[in-house]
């Protein structure tokens, strides 16, 4: 089959790679039908996550039609349409039965590359380093799916690929973060990043009684998504002084109630703090440019929350005396699609949430390579690239 593969930092490639197989019973292989880029991805694309291997297949954002099924299926058969959560879980743990998905006991095969950097193993991710399992990913033709009837969720009819296709990511990663924030009728919800993830974050936060959210960002195509597409407010950061002062005077004085972190380690921003993260990471003494985080700490009022959802590995000047100080909650995770699965598809079928507008741009697979280089330098106005094989 054809795929998409890492070859090196900077380097990707479409090849021809052995075709998936039933590796245990529970298995299926599904046939993809469309996939999309991630943010993160780019980290690992740039170097800053380690362990990838030249050939590794990538992508973690996708759905597709099963092919085939393990004798231990029940729940999907050959023919069915499914979306399926980036993160592999086995359904049977503590972490899977609690509903912390990408905690999962059983789906890392390769717990020892975690363990010395964060004391437990996650759960197996499609196509994100052998840190994280090194599974094959989903920028392909064809992709194996383990555990099939826990992370194969059947897509309504009637609902179109794009708008199902960021029910896989995008979308639950979006409203696990605004669940994060136990919202309040009234509240108010500041959001660093209108990428796919941030956008999904905004709509959750509108969905579950927010009042206001407020869309931070420098990409004047991705403010004005947030504008006309969520309803949010929206800060150009680059066209202030300060984003700290513009959200004390939106909000009275008092801040953001909440604040979400949709951003990761390769934020981009402004003056010496900035450049200062730049520095330390060209030089590989940290990996993170931490500077959207930072903001969001001392943006968030007293006793609000910080719901990280952006990537992050090493990072120097963590403000934990503000946090402490201020009594702030601080809640954050890998994306726990498949306890949101059932609420996300409910949602998009009664018209509340149609993620598709964030696929601005669409390739074949054999296209990939420029899909990725689009998205990464954000040319043409591009928020995701979408692939189908």
């Amino acid at each position: 089959m054809r795929a998409l593969i890492w070859n090196g930092v900077n380097d990707l490639r479409v090849e021809t790679v052995k075709d998936p197989e039933i590796v245990n019973p529970h298995d299926c292989i599904l046939r993809v039908t469309m996939s999309t880029t991630c943010g993160s991805d780019l980290h690992f694309i740039d170097g800053y996550i380690p362990t990838m291997k030249a050939g590794d297949v990538i992508g973690h954002e996708f759905m597709g039609v099963v092919e085939e099924v393990g004798p231990e299926v029940r729940k999907v058969k050959k023919g069915d349409r499914v979306v399926v959560p980036s993160f592999i879980t086995c359904g049977q743990c503590w972490y899977c039965k609690n509903k912390l998905h990408s905690l999962c006991d059983n789906t890392h095969p390769k717990p020892e590359l975690q363990e010395p950097v964060f004391g437990y193993a996650t759960a197996g991710i499609y196509g994100y380093t052998h840190a994280f399992g090194g599974y094959a990913g989903a920028h392909a033709q064809y992709v194996r799916v383990p555990f099939a009837d826990n992370d194969c969720f059947k897509a309504p009819d009637g609902l179109p690929d794009e708008q199902v296709l960021f029910l896989s990511d995008a979308a639950p990663t979006g409203y696990m973060g605004a669940d994060f924030c136990n919202i309040r009728r009234g509240d108010v919800v500041a959001v660093w990043g209108c990428g796919g993830v941030g956008l999904m974050a905004q709509k959750s936060a509108f969905l579950m009684g927010a009042e206001r959210v407020i869309g931070i960002d420098r990409m004047p195509e991705r403010l004005r998504m947030a504008r006309e597409h969520v309803g949010s407010e929206t800060i150009n950061y680059e066209e202030v002084d300060s984003v700290l002062e513009v959200l004390r005077e939106m909000t009275g004085g008092r801040g953001p109630d909440s604040c979400i972190d949709a951003v990761g380690m390769e934020a981009h921003g402004t003056g010496l703090q900035y450049a200062y993260d730049r520095a330390k990471q060209l030089t590989f003494m940290q990996t993170d440019r931490g500077q959207a985080l930072r903001e969001a700490i001392l943006a968030c009022r007293k006793g609000g929350t910080l719901s990280i959802l952006g990537v992050y590995g090493v990072m120097d000047k963590f403000p934990i005396g503000a946090i402490m100080n201020k009594g702030m909650t601080v809640r954050t995770a890998q994306q726990h699609g498949q306890a949101y699965m059932d609420r996300l598809l409910d949602h998009a079928q009664k018209g509340e949430l149609n993620p598709s507008f964030l696929a601005t741009h669409r390739f074949s697979l054999e296209d990939a390579p420029r899909g990725y280089a689009m998205f990464k330098h954000k040319t043409d106005g591009c928020v995701r690239s979408v692939f189908i094989p």
